[in-house]
């Protein structure tokens, strides 16, 4: 139990870090990118296209959690109700930390589990790399075949995105896992094999690209969203490792730690 206390600690707090800094980079970054598109889709009459905020992320700040991280709240389209939404300014500025918050502690506790497994992050240069291996995995490879999407902009079926966007972070982490961990020339192959196969089946694309939002728009919202993420990323994996390595000391693992 302890064992688990501490690695919910470190990665609430790793969370926490990493959470408020992208929701701060989205403040200036991203989020007038989406006033922006509100303003193309309400001159438009809206157009609903099922979007799926992430992180993510929408860490992530793309699509279905390829924001990585975590993506600001949508407007609702003029033309029907769709009940309470946050008020633009403060108010969904706090909605928009509380939700990159929760996605860092989500993103940092598989990060701290995962990490666990080869020995656990000792130090901040370490948590960079894991940090990049993470940014890898749940913002650039699925932000290739599903680049994020700003209000009004078409996309294919929710449930289809989600299948291709789990499927390629599953098929690139396991791939990045045996480059990094198995050292042979047939793994190797396989995990170049895995990264690439879900690009060569290609993510689902709407039946029109048709859209009001100029392309200028969305290459700038691209490069914003892909930007902030590698910063979350980077900030989330340093922090880890900074606050565990405080808890470890030189001990190779969380286990080993506080057996």
């Amino acid at each position: 139990m302890t064992l688990f206390r501490n690695v919910v600690f470190i990665a609430a707090i790793a969370g926490l870090v990493a959470g408020v800094v992208l929701a701060c980079m989205q403040a200036y970054a991203t989020v007038p990118l989406i006033l922006k598109a509100e303003v193309y889709e309400q001159a438009g009459g809206g157009h609903q296209h099922g979007h799926a905020a992430a992180p993510a992320a929408n860490a992530t700040d793309t699509n279905a959690m390829s924001s990585a991280v975590p993506a600001p709240a949508e407007a609702a389209a003029p033309a029907e109700d769709e009940g309470w939404a946050p008020a633009d300014g403060f108010e969904r500025f706090a909605f928009n930390v509380v939700a990159n918050v929760v996605t860092g502690i989500g993103f940092a506790l598989i990060l701290v589990a995962v990490s666990e497994f080869a020995g656990g992050i000792g130090n901040w240069r370490q948590g960079v790399f894991w940090g990049l291996a993470g940014f890898a995995v749940f913002t650039l490879a699925p932000g290739l075949g599903l680049p994020p999407e700003l209000p009004a902009m078409p996309a294919a079926d929710l449930a289809q995105r989600q299948i291709w966007w789990t499927a390629t972070a599953v098929a690139t982490a396991a791939g990045l896992g045996l480059l990094a961990f198995r050292k042979s020339l047939p793994l190797a192959i396989l995990a170049v094999a895995l990264i690439v196969a879900p690009h060569i089946v290609g993510a689902p694309q709407p039946d029109s690209f048709e859209t009001p939002i100029p392309e200028g728009l969305h290459h700038q919202f691209v490069v914003a969203v892909t930007l902030t993420n590698l910063v979350f990323w980077l900030v989330l994996g340093a922090v880890v490792g900074v606050v565990r390595g405080r808890f470890t000391g030189t001990a190779t693992s969380l286990r080993d730690s506080f057996a």
